[in-house]
């Protein structure tokens, strides 16, 4: 788990130095890449697919 931890880290870092999000530099679709986003994505808001908004649709 040390591993995720440190893709976590490193997309956190990534967001905080102001880089896009394609800078990931991990495979698409693997589990590095996933913990990557997920560090990048940390502070913001989640996101509700399964339902629209209030006001929308």
């Amino acid at each position: 788990m040390a591993g995720q931890s440190t893709h976590w880290e490193e997309g956190k870092a990534a967001k905080g130095a102001g880089q896009p999000v394609n800078a990931n530099p991990y495979r698409p679709g693997s589990q590095e890449s996933a913990d990557w986003l997920a560090g990048f994505t940390v502070d913001e808001p989640e996101q509700n697919v399964d339902r629209p908004e209030p006001g929308e649709g």
